[in-house]
C-alpha cells in the first residue's frame, strides 16, 4: 500500500532523528560512527553479545560504494530477452551440468529429502553466484551498517543488520568470514541474514548453519526455502506455449487462472507438439514481451520461484536454465529483439499521462508494475489497441498525442 507523500515525508524525518541519521543529503563518517554506537546499543539489549560487537564492528566504515549502489538507478530497464540471453547462456547451461553431476549424489538426496527438483537448486546457485564464482565480496556487516545510517527503507537494514550479527554470534560464521553482496545477500545462494535464520540448514551436523563453504548446507537451505515456498514437487513451472489466432490477449494475465485443461480447450498449444504441463492447481498465460513475444502458460511453481526473487524475469530464468540443465534442449523463442525498450523517464511519462486519462496507475515512480500494467491494459482496450500490457514508444507516442 503507498503511503501518501506527507506521511512519508514525516516518517522519515522521524527515522532520522530516532537513529541520529543526518538531515542533509551527504551521510558523514562522524554521523556514521554516532550511528554504529547507537546501533550497538540496541543490539546490546536483544541479546548480541559485546564481544561480537567488538569484532563485527572492528574495522567498519562507511562504504561509499554500498551507497553508490543503493542510490543507482539505470536510465534504461533492461528487456527481459537481453536479462534471458545471459541468465540462459549457453556457458551458464554447460557448467550447470557439470555441476549437477559433480554434487549429483548430494543434489539428489537433499531434493528428494524436501520434495523439490534437483535442478531447481542448480538454476537459483548457477543465477545467484554463477555457482559459487562469486559472492559479492562486500562484508555483509559494513554493508548493512552503512544502508541502516543512510540508506533507504531504513527498518529493513537495520533488521537485516541485527540478524547477521545474531548469526555471527550463534557461531554459524566468523564476521571476517560473512561475505556477500553490496545489500546483504550471502553465501551460494544469496540468503539475506533474515531468511537465512528463518530457513538456513545444518545438513552436514557440524553445528554450523554455512552457506558459505557447505554444500549441504546450502543445497539443503535453498531446498528448504522452496519447500516452504510451497514448490509442488513432481510439477513443472510452466512451458513456452502457441496461442491461438483468436485468444483473448486481456486473458493473459496473472491475476487470470485457470486449469490446464480449460486452457487447452481455448486452443493453447504447447510449441513443437509438446503436450502442455500439467498441474493440480491453476495455471496463467504469461506475455513477458507483449503479443509479439513468446507466450508462457505459467503454474504455481513459477509464484514459489517468485517467491526467492519476486521477479517475472527472474523466475522464467531460473525455470528455463532448471529445464536446460536438467537435459532439455533449448526452445527457439521468437522475442521481438528490435523493439526499443522504454528508459525510466519514458515510464514516468506514461505512468502520468495513464493517470491523468483516468486509468490510475496508482504511483509515478518510473517501475512499470502491476497497477501500471493494469492501466495500460485498460486504456489499450478503450484505444482499441491489442490489450497486452506491454509498453511501448508507438503508445508513449499515442497518449501524448491525446492529452
Amino acid at each position: 500500500m503507498r503511503l501518501l507523500l506527507s506521511v512519508l515525508i514525516a516518517g522519515v524525518l522521524a527515522s532520522c532523528a530516532l537513529h541520529g541519521k543526518p538531515l542533509s543529503s551527504e551521510p558523514t563518517e562522524a554521523g556514521f560512527a554516532a550511528w554504529v554506537k547507537d546501533f550497538r546499543k540496541q543490539a546490546k539489549r536483544d541479546g548480541v553479545s559485546k564481544q561480537i560487537l567488538n569484532t563485527a564492528f572492528s574495522n567498519v566504515q562507511l562504504n561509499q560504494d554500498v551507497l553508490k549502489r543503493d542510490a543507482y538507478q539505470p536510465e534504461f530497464v533492461k528487456p527481459v530477452w537481453a536479462y534471458l540471453d545471459t541468465a540462459v547462456s549457453s556457458t551458464r547451461v554447460k557448467n550447470g551440468r557439470s555441476k549437477y553431476q559433480q554434487h549429483r549424489a548430494l543434489l539428489e538426496k537433499v531434493a528428494a529429502e524436501y520434495q523439490v527438483a534437483p535442478s531447481l537448486l542448480v538454476a537459483i546457485w548457477g543465477l545467484e553466484t554463477a555457482y559459487g564464482a562469486t559472492f559479492g565480496g562486500f562484508n555483509v556487516v559494513e554493508s548493512l551498517a552503512t544502508l541502516g545510517y543512510a540508506g533507504r527503507r531504513a527498518a529493513f537494514w537495520e533488521q537485516q543488520l541485527l540478524a547477521a550479527l545474531q548469526i555471527i554470534d550463534n557461531g554459524d560464521i566468523a564476521a571476517s568470514q560473512m561475505i556477500g553482496s553490496w545489500a546483504g545477500a550471502m553465501g551460494h545462494t544469496q540468503f539475506m541474514p533474515t531468511s537465512f535464520q528463518e530457513r538456513a540448514v545444518d545438513y552436514d551436523g557440524d553445528g554450523r548453519r554455512d552457506i558459505w563453504g557447505s554444500f549441504g548446507d546450502v543445497f539443503a537451505s535453498t531446498a528448504n526455502f522452496m519447500q516452504r515456498a510451497k514448490w509442488q514437487n513432481g510439477e513443472s513451472w510452466g512451458a513456452p506455449v502457441q496461442l491461438p489466432r483468436n485468444f483473448d490477449w486481456a486473458l493473459a494475465d496473472s491475476s487470470v487462472k485457470k486449469s490446464v485443461a480449460d486452457w487447452r480447450a481455448l486452443g493453447v498449444k504447447g510449441l513443437s507438439g509438446r503436450a502442455l504441463p500439467q498441474t493440480a492447481g491453476e495455471a496463467s498465460i504469461l506475455l513477458p514481451a507483449g503479443h509479439r513475444g513468446p507466450a508462457f502458460i505459467v503454474l504455481p511453481n513459477f509464484n514459489a520461484i517468485k517467491r526467492y526473487n519476486n521477479s517475472t524475469a527472474y523466475a522464467l530464468a531460473i525455470g528455463l536454465l532448471s529445464d536446460r540443465v536438467a537435459g532439455a534442449s533449448a526452445q527457439a523463442l521468437n522475442w521481438p529483439k528490435n523493439a526499443v525498450p522504454l528508459n525510466r523517464a519514458q515510464y514516468k511519462e506514461m505512468q502520468t499521462l495513464l493517470t491523468q486519462q483516468g486509468f490510475d496507475t496508482k504511483g509515478i515512480d518510473g517501475i512499470f508494475g502491476a497497477n501500471s500494467r493494469k492501466a495500460l491494459r485498460a486504456w489499450q482496450l478503450q484505444t482499441g489497441i491489442v490489450p497486452d500490457a506491454f509498453a511501448t514508444m508507438q503508445q508513449l507516442e499515442r497518449l501524448r498525442q491525446t492529452r
